[in-house]
């Protein structure tokens, strides 16, 4: 439990610099890294990847919560 909440802050602090600039906050930025970690790993998992090391773990969060950083970005735009 402690591990992924520290690959979701790495990986939520990672994608907010790279695809909303600041993102959400920290709070928000974990949350949304822990949700990348699990969007990612089935992602990736349905394409037949799986990350074992740390790095790995962390570059899957990291698109996973790209991804979702994108789909809250495109939502909040058109509501």
């Amino acid at each position: 439990m402690i591990y992924s909440i520290i690959v979701g802050a790495i990986s939520g602090w990672l994608a907010g610099q790279l695809f909303k600039g600041k993102g959400f906050g920290f709070i928000m930025n974990v949350i949304i890294g822990i949700v990348g970690g699990i969007i990612g790993g089935w992602a990736f998992g349905l394409i037949g990847i799986y990350a074992y090391s740390l790095l790995g773990r962390i570059i899957v969060s990291v698109i996973g919560a790209g991804i979702l950083f994108w789909l809250i970005s495109f939502f909040n735009k058109h509501t």
